[in-house]
């Protein structure tokens, strides 16, 4: 996933991703049934071979850790014995230091015993983008994504206007889908490489579901064009110039389930030669937390403060990064706090119609 323009895309690191995107873990445990039933229908590995796992996108392994344990716990009451490893996969500069202090307890409040004192289970980590081949050959058992794979490799243009490919111009956005399909074929070939024959892929990806419903954009005020109407108020200012502005491009797009399921469909497409087959794919809404937590609680303030880091989680780095090189460390942070600040004053001041709820589709793939 390194970008090709040089953006540096990361989730906030200390534990403050998986601590602030409680929304992310709920759609990771609605997954976890999917999960366990895809477990149930893989053939038996031969006599000493591991049972391998990948969690592509880990970030710092919080929100997915819950589900891992259910996945390990399936994978034991069929073979008790069994040898199980992890990898999780991430970029290079992503926070894998927390990854591995929350697998071994060192980090959370779970009163379950640490994900890494399962007996039997060898957990790893890898630096490595999934656009390219992480593990080797006829290797993997089960790959598992949530909330990763709308990043794409590279921003294909700059959106002059926006932030984000839901906001751009038809001409902006068709560069954008062209390129998130290009990367769609990409990732899946990778990981038919990866698979053992009979391995499965268990994937949850933001996307645009049949309603037209997105992550932010669901009822009331959509999420991207409020970061939008914000960054380009700190332009009006001058806090920002007009490249900074630009610059804050998400490299991300969220495909339908028609393009999800294209390659599939295709008996001659690169995808169904390369022997993957798609088993189940349907659409799920999962409410923002932060929000439902409003409609009991009625505390404006409160809702404010809650909402708002979860989306400064994922999305602060593309502001950060936005801004010139030139300018002081401290600068950049203020400009960035200026910027959350904003979206918070805005929603304690009108609470209503400001939720992320997330909308994924989800996938289970097989490879013959």
């Amino acid at each position: 996933m390194n970008a090709a323009d040089g953006q540096k895309i990361a989730m906030r690191g200390a534990g403050y991703y998986s601590a602030n995107t409680a929304g992310a873990k709920n759609v990771i445990d609605k997954v976890g049934d999917l999960v366990v039933k895809a477990v149930a229908k893989m053939p038996r590995l031969a006599d000493g071979l591991p049972f391998a796992i990948a969690d592509f996108g880990a970030a710092d392994g919080g929100t997915s850790m819950d589900m891992m344990r259910r996945l390990v716990g399936a994978i034991r009451e069929a073979e008790p014995e069994r040898a199980i490893s992890i990898t999780y996969t991430d970029l290079p500069h992503n926070d894998f230091s927390t990854l591995f202090r929350l697998s071994q307890g060192l980090l959370g409040t779970s009163t379950e015993v640490p994900l890494a004192e399962t007996p039997g289970l060898y957990i790893f980590g890898s630096g490595t983008s999934f656009y390219r081949q992480i593990l080797p050959d006829n290797s993997l058992s089960f790959g598992f994504s949530a909330t990763a794979m709308h990043w794409i490799s590279k921003r294909p243009c700059m959106i002059a206007d926006h932030v984000q490919a839901v906001g751009a111009t038809n001409v902006e956005r068709e560069q954008f889908r062209a390129q998130a399909l290009r990367d769609w074929e990409t990732v899946l070939l990778a990981r038919a490489r990866e698979l053992r024959s009979g391995g499965r892929l268990a994937l949850a990806n933001f996307c645009v579901d049949e309603a037209g419903r997105y992550l932010g954009h669901t009822t009331g005020i959509d999420m991207f064009d409020t970061f939008a109407r914000l960054w380009r108020d700190l332009l009006r200012a001058g806090r920002i110039s007009e490249t900074e502005y630009v610059n804050a491009t998400f490299q991300q797009f969220y495909k339908t389930p028609e393009e999800f399921g294209a390659p599939f469909r295709d008996p001659a497409s690169s995808v169904s030669q390369a022997g993957l087959r798609m088993e189940t794919m349907f659409t799920i809404v999962t409410p923002c937390p932060y929000a439902e937590a409003f409609r009991s609680h009625h505390d404006a303030e409160a809702f404010a403060k809650a909402y708002v880091p979860t989306l400064r989680s994922w999305s602060e780095t593309v502001f950060a990064n936005a801004l010139d090189s030139s300018r002081s460390a401290h600068d950049r942070s203020a400009i960035v706090d200026e910027l959350y600040g904003a979206y918070e004053a805005e929603v304690a001041r009108a609470p209503e119609g400001h939720r992320m709820d997330y909308v994924h589709c989800v996938t289970e793939i097989v490879k013959l």
